[in-house]
């Protein structure tokens, strides 16, 4: 069994930045695809960044190119999630996922992600 538990969300101004954190447990393996997605009151979920363990790789939604920055401490088993320039469109419930042992085809499609956490809020005020 494996689970990923997210932190590091909370309440910030406009401009500001925040760090997300997502520990994962478990039967780990070695190469995922680890991805955040975001979804605010009335919006259907979107796909923030995510990145291929294996080699790296870094994917980005359009709305947070050159703001948001994906990386991962693999001796950690944590993928973060660095958010700068924070925008009120950014205010959503922020959950990561994982797509054991796949590559992040298709990108942002949620199809290779089939482990899921509860997600950390982010609300981000003018």
């Amino acid at each position: 069994v494996q689970a990923q538990v997210e932190s590091g969300g909370g309440s910030v101004q406009a401009g500001g930045a925040l760090r997300l954190s997502c520990v994962v447990s478990g039967n780990v393996y070695s190469n995922n695809c680890m991805g955040w997605f975001r979804q605010a009151p009335g919006k259907e979920r979107e796909g923030v960044a995510a990145i291929y363990t294996g080699d790296g790789s870094t994917f980005y939604g359009d709305s947070v190119k050159g703001r948001f920055t994906i990386s991962q401490d693999n001796a950690k088993n944590t993928v973060y999630l660095q958010m700068n320039s924070l925008e009120r469109e950014d205010t959503a419930m922020y959950v990561c996922a994982t797509g054991r042992g796949l590559y992040c085809y298709n990108w942002p499609s949620r199809a290779p992600f089939g482990y899921w956490g509860q997600g950390t809020q982010v609300t981000v005020s003018s």
